[in-house]
């Protein structure tokens, strides 16, 4: 069984010998490999639609492993009980929807110590629920996969969660061209990454290309309104659109 590049990516962060919970698994090909790979002991393939649901249950069927992976129709973290898994996988679905999923099952993270999240936008929106839920966001990557980028972010369950999350989370100074200072601050840090802007990789850069001319669109869309708030909206917009692309300035200039 060969992964997709983004799959295995989130493979990779599951830690071995887990009891699993992929969330909207689609065709449980993530819990599948887990479990036939070691890494995980057991695993729960959650599907809400039934499309996916059945064809989750035709691959755990065609690949023998009904004994150690449940497939089970439900809406997000129901299909799971408190303590029954350490860890859960939620991907392909935007970051709105991965914090609506873990806020309302909020009691069945018990005994929960790894999420590994990959939400297709709204990666800001995730950050800010680990931040305000004390897990501690351990790694950021991210990823091309048929023109399309994704971030996958790995949060763990620590103790001592809230100091680490404060350091992460720290105003960073950068320097432009000029040696001006641009401050990375804590706002900027959720939106683009804490990790991904410590070593910003060129599919990175990519990204926040795309993400400006979005943004400058918008802005142009608004400025075009004759509506009255449109001029605070637009100049919200710029003051956004230039702290951006100060620092993509910036951490080109010390891009290894």
């Amino acid at each position: 069984m060969k992964l997709s590049a983004r799959l295995q990516l989130i493979a990779d962060r599951i830690p071995p010998g887990c009891r699993l919970a992929d969330i909207g698994s689609d065709h449980a090909l993530l819990p599948v490999y887990a479990v036939r790979h070691g890494l995980a002991s057991f695993a729960v393939a959650g599907e809400v639609n039934e499309g996916p649901l059945e064809a989750a249950k035709r691959q755990v069927a065609e690949a023998g492993e009904g004994g150690r992976v449940s497939v089970r129709k439900g809406d997000g973290l129901a299909v799971i009980e408190p303590g029954e898994v350490d860890c859960i996988t939620i991907a392909g679905m935007g970051g709105a929807l991965i914090v609506s999923i873990l806020t309302a099952g909020a009691g069945k993270l018990e005994g929960v110590s790894r999420l590994v999240l990959q939400p297709n936008v709204g990666e800001d929106t995730v950050r800010r629920w680990l931040l305000e839920n004390d897990w501690y966001l351990a790694e950021e990557t991210i990823v091309e996969e048929d023109g399309k980028i994704y971030e996958i972010l790995t949060a763990d369950r620590t103790t001592d969660a809230p100091a680490l999350n404060e350091q992460l989370y720290r105003e960073r100074p950068l320097h432009d061209e000029a040696g001006e200072a641009v401050v990375l601050t804590k706002e900027l840090l959720l939106m683009m990454g804490p990790w991904l802007t410590r070593q910003p990789a060129q599919t990175w850069f990519a990204k926040w290309e795309m993400e400006l001319d979005k943004l400058e669109k918008i802005r142009r869309s608004v400025a075009a309104s004759k509506q009255g708030a449109a001029r605070e909206k637009e100049e919200q917009l710029k003051t956004v659109l230039g702290r951006l692309k100060e620092v993509l300035a910036c951490l080109r200039k010390v891009k290894p």
